[in-house]
């Protein structure tokens, strides 16, 4: 009698996520559907020779901004690899204090569990500022 309640409330439940996702997909359909995405035109020749002046001067003048947001941007990517490459060291401690013990290589070792346990967290924490290191602010 329980089994057959249980597995009559199960399907039930099952029937409900089906309707809903049923209706999520007509809603998300529909809205593809009376919303498109806009279509892409070509510009007129003429106007882009005379806004090509502009575009220049206006690239010029941001140029020392983009140089240093990428300046930024590098040193970050820089500071995500060698957090990356730290990562690594979490397995070679534990090698190096186990099977390098007798050798004298406990103490590195250990150093390199600690490192490499650590490195996953720079890592998350230098992904999470690197956008506002391309922008070029500095800390």
């Amino acid at each position: 009698m329980i089994l057959l309640y249980v597995t009559k409330s199960y399907g039930n439940r099952i029937e409900i996520m089906k309707k809903k996702l049923l209706l999520l997909t007509i809603l998300i359909t529909l809205a593809f559907w009376l919303f498109p995405a806009p279509k892409a035109q070509a510009i007129d020749p003429v106007t882009i020779a005379l806004l090509t002046p502009v575009a220049l001067k206006v690239a010029e003048a941001a140029r020392p901004y983009i140089m240093k947001g990428l300046a930024g941007g590098i040193k970050g990517l820089i500071d995500c690899g060698k957090d990356v490459i730290d990562i690594f060291r979490l397995p070679l401690g534990v090698l190096q204090s186990t099977v390098g013990m007798p050798f004298g290589y406990f103490g590195s070792g250990v150093r390199n569990v600690v490192l490499g346990g650590i490195a996953p967290f720079k890592l998350v924490c230098h992904t999470l500022i690197l956008p506002i290191k391309f922008t070029g602010l500095t800390m």
